[in-house]
């Protein structure tokens, strides 16, 4: 990727920016990006050295599957291909994904299944789920979902349900919701967030910046409809719940709009974020433009804090749920 794609200014700033001297900056940070190389017997990108990680593996990573399994769950980590698995799960930490493995929506970076289940669910999954937190003897648990358009709610209901038993089982447990935009309905965000005693955190990750939104996502998930989500739910959500949002980076977008992206989550209230590079989960997936070295990652997370968040994790390797025990206590809401 071209060097003055990347830091062109092609879109009309609507805020003040936080960043001084940003083309000098961006030039420098640009030259540091690295184009795909692919194999050609696989068609595969290869990585720069600062994505490679180490084989995944150890005694606590198979027994978490085994638990998992035999319960009928599946977990983030799993079906998204996530680079940290190993390092996550050796520690006894996972993201569990419900309501099936199968979304009803196509976004064209992820790895995840794409179908129609049917009005599908496991009425036991709630308890399921909090028995294995149990057993893990987690202090903090990540609970995501695929996007059920199938069913009129968006699948609120079994959310809370599964909120309700993990506070049940796990009086002591903070819960992590990461969302979907339940089509923007303002009943389903209410029913999760006071779920049991309350959620610590509503994640809804706009993903993206807003340009190469419409290409990246499903067309059902949309850019300002996601930053609504994110605003409905710290208005209504009790008193002390954190908003959390997520970017990847290499999917084509410019410095300029990687910043208002952050600016337009400010300003909706969100004061967690992660950022990351996008990975190609498959040659079906959209490609990489460029591999973002990890001093841009750091250069972002210092922009993030400028601009008010209070906890930031950004790194070539983070994504969504990455270390979220350990950015929720860097946060003091009161």
């Amino acid at each position: 990727m071209q060097v003055e794609n990347i830091t062109n200014q092609n879109i009309k700033q609507k805020f003040q920016s936080v960043i001084e001297n940003r083309e000098e900056v961006y030039h420098k940070l640009a030259a540091l990006s690295v184009e795909p190389e692919y194999n050609p017997r696989t068609g595969r990108p290869l990585k720069p050295n600062w994505l490679k990680v180490g084989l995944t593996g150890g005694d606590v990573l198979y027994s978490i599957k085994k638990d998992l399994r035999e319960k009928k769950l599946y977990t983030v980590c799993e079906e998204a291909r996530c680079p940290n698995i190993s390092a996550c799960w050796n520690t006894g930490t996972a993201t569990f994904m419900i309501m099936g493995d199968v979304c009803t929506r196509g976004c064209r970076f992820c790895h995840i299944k794409t179908g129609n289940p049917a009005g599908l669910l496991d009425a036991e999954e709630p308890f399921k789920v909090a028995e294995s937190i149990k057993t893990m003897n987690l202090s903090y648990a990540v609970i995501t979902m695929v996007d059920r358009d199938d069913l009129p709610d968006g699948g609120s209901h079994h959310i809370s349900k599964t909120i309700e038993s993990i506070h049940k089982e796990n009086p002591n447990t903070r819960v992590e919701i990461l969302a979907g935009d339940f089509r923007g309905q303002e009943s389903s965000i209410q029913e999760i967030v006071h779920a049991g005693r309350g959620l610590d955190v509503f994640a809804h990750n706009i993903e993206t910046v807003r340009r190469l939104s419409p290409r990246v996502r499903d067309a059902r998930a949309k850019y300002d409809q996601s930053l609504t989500v994110l605003a409905n739910a710290l208005k209504i959500g009790p008193k002390g719940m954190f908003t959390k949002s997520a970017i990847m980076l290499g999917l084509g977008e410019t410095f300029d709009e990687v910043e208002e992206s952050m600016h337009d989550l400010r300003k909706v209230g969100v004061e967690i974020i992660t950022i990351g590079q996008y990975l190609q989960p498959t040659p079906k997936h959209l490609t990489v433009k460029r591999f973002v070295h990890p001093d841009e990652f750091e250069f972002w997370k210092q922009v993030a804090k400028k601009m008010g968040f209070k906890a930031v994790a950004s790194g070539p390797l983070v994504r969504s749920s990455y270390k979220a025990s350990e950015l929720f206590p860097e946060v003091t809401k009161y």
